[in-house]
């Protein structure tokens, strides 16, 4: 028997589909799924196959999934049939619950809708090019929360400029 080449973990793809199977996010780290149609395709079938289904792990297409639920999200980390299924569980659980204390525990469509950017951010914070960077959901929460600070300043609201006026005057003043 050959041994195989150690290597980092990695996830094929994220998704978070609505409770109509619709997409909300998707990410795909490699060439399984190449067009939109094939993604799309792929997607139906993962959420007819865990919609009704209290379990967390799923092997679809030679894929290891694992999925988690959570009022009208579904969310999804596809990994190859290799891969370890505990990772990538805690890749999901990373997500949900560092999109939970940043979305104050309202992870739902409306909320992450309204609040893409953070979501963006975290999961550039937990996965890059498909390789699994973090799995601790605080250290993605500060993170994030480190790049929402630097906000270039043609792209802050009013408030957010005023406030920070406040603070650089306040700072200059107890110097």
């Amino acid at each position: 028997m050959e041994a195989l080449e150690p290597t980092l973990y990695t996830i094929k793809a994220l998704l978070i589909l609505d409770n109509d199977g619709e997409r909300i996010m998707a990410k795909y780290y490699d060439n399984t799924y190449p067009s939109v149609k094939e993604q799309k395709a792929f997607e139906k079938n993962i959420f007819t196959k865990t919609h009704r289904t209290d379990s967390e792990i799923a092997l679809l297409e030679g894929l290891t999934v694992v999925y988690k639920s959570n009022i009208d999200l579904y969310f999804y980390i596809i990994g190859s049939s290799h891969e370890n299924e505990l990772m990538l569980v805690a890749v999901l659980n990373c997500l949900f619950d560092a999109l939970s204390q940043m979305f104050r525990r309202n992870v739902e469509k409306r909320a992450l809708l309204d609040n893409m950017e953070g979501l963006f951010l975290a999961i550039d914070e937990i996965v890059d090019g498909g390789v699994i960077l973090e799995s601790d959901s605080q250290q993605v929460v500060q993170r994030v929360a480190l790049r929402a600070d630097d906000i270039p300043l043609t792209e802050q609201t009013v408030a957010q400029v005023l406030q920070s006026a406040k603070d650089q005057i306040k700072w200059s003043l107890l110097r």
